[in-house]
């Protein structure tokens, strides 16, 4: 247990999270929000002491049959960063150098200087939980009039943000939200607090949408697309939240008797909120959670991850960095969503979320717009991970 003075062990209790920005969040409605970092009250569930066991290549399902060009391409891209940490400098280099190749000498490559590491749960098992996330595209504009008539805020004047690391390393990676009374920090204000302000702090929105429940969604999503009423497109990229941990609105929704567990999709919820459109706004403040974002321009094939990389789909993916080296290539065995057939592929942990907590654990980054959000809604599948390190690479 770590020892605090009492004044940041209270307020720990209520408002720390974790620094991920993230822009990762399950598309799933009833799976927590990866904006929304968690408290460190649940210090319950550690990280295994060594989460990566050594593996061979014969151990991943279909790496023999795989194209790897495609995943080679964004690996290079995340030697923008890797390159310049020690561990990768020499790969990255070669990687950048290596002249166009086929697939069996592609696959020689990886195979001559990685090596593959499964990760592993604490409790030893091998299998775990992958979801989906997307990027949404919204209808907007600079100026309120109908039907723009929600706000989407960056990060307010009076939110206090503590980064926990500068003062205890201990708590790296940790975060402390919230706002002054006086001498005092207090928690932020939740969700139910905030929109009552918000016509009185309407001045500082970025900018207003059309729908209320699609940006509630975006917000889980941690990012999206927003075409506005001029024709041009812009992009929303998560700046910060108000330090409430998530509340599956899903699970809210079926612990009020009002749909049933398999229901509990964005369509499901999307389906119950048109039947009860007075009711909208209660559903949504049963998450606390709040999310505020930063205007960027509509570049690369997706939002920026926790690289300030741009995402590629279907081959980004989110992973916890306690036990995936941000950045690594990982193989993922798992399967279509709501299928059995088998999806096997080469990805890159270019992101992280709140949501995206424990060993064998990832979200897929399926794309942007409806039919990305259609796969991303579905995916809740059992999948496995291997995660490719340069050969002189030994886990801490």
């Amino acid at each position: 247990m770590l020892r605090l003075p009492l004044l940041f062990a209270a307020v720990l209790a209520l408002t720390a999270c974790t620094t991920a920005p993230l822009s990762t969040q399950p598309a799933v409605a009833g799976a927590p929000c990866a904006a929304c970092p968690p408290c460190p009250g649940a210090e319950a569930v550690k990280p295994p002491e060594k989460p990566l066991q050594a593996a061979a290549w014969a151990d991943l399902p279909g790496w023999g049959g795989e194209d790897l060009a495609a995943s080679f391409d964004v690996f290079k891209l995340s030697c923008a960063a890797l390159g310049k940490q020690p561990t990768w400098r020499a790969t990255c280099a070669e990687a950048r150098s290596l002249a166009a190749t086929g697939p069996a000498d592609l696959r020689a490559w990886f195979e001559s200087r990685f090596r593959p590491w499964q990760v592993v749960n604490p409790d030893g098992s091998r299998s775990g939980l992958i979801t989906g996330y997307y990027e949404p595209v919204l209808k907007g504009s600079r100026t309120r009039s109908q039907p723009y008539l929600y706000p989407a805020f960056g990060p307010p004047d009076d939110l206090v943000d503590v980064e926990l690391g500068d003062i205890y390393p201990e708590l790296k990676h940790m975060r402390l939200r919230g706002r002054l009374e006086g001498h005092r920090l207090v928690p932020y204000w939740s969700r139910a607090d905030w929109t009552r302000q918000e016509g009185e702090r309407s001045p500082q929105a970025l900018l207003w949408l059309d729908d209320a429940l699609d940006f509630f969604f975006m917000q889980i999503q941690g990012s999206g697309q927003v075409q506005l009423d001029d024709g041009s497109r812009i992009r929303l990229g998560y700046a910060d939240q108000n330090g409430y941990p998530y509340r599956s609105i899903g699970k809210w929704l079926i612990d009020q008797g009002e749909i049933k567990a398999e229901q509990a999709s964005m369509q499901g919820i999307k389906n119950w909120a048109k039947a009860h459109p007075s009711r909208v706004q209660e559903l949504m403040n049963a998450n606390p959670s709040l999310v505020f974002f930063r205007e960027l321009p509509v570049e690369g094939a997706g939002p920026p991850g926790a690289m300030g990389l741009a995402l590629t789909p279907e081959r980004s993916i989110a992973a916890d960095p306690r036990n995936v080296p941000l950045g690594a290539p990982v193989w993922l065995a798992t399967t279509w969503p709501n299928e059995e057939r088998p999806l096997q592929r080469l990805m890159l942990a270019q992101d992280t979320g709140g949501a995206i907590h424990g060993a064998v654990r990832a979200d897929f980054y399926w794309g942007s717009g409806a039919e990305a959000g259609a796969l991303a809604g579905k995916m809740r599948q059992q999948g496995q991970m291997w995660v490719l390190m340069p050969q002189d690479y030994a886990p801490k």
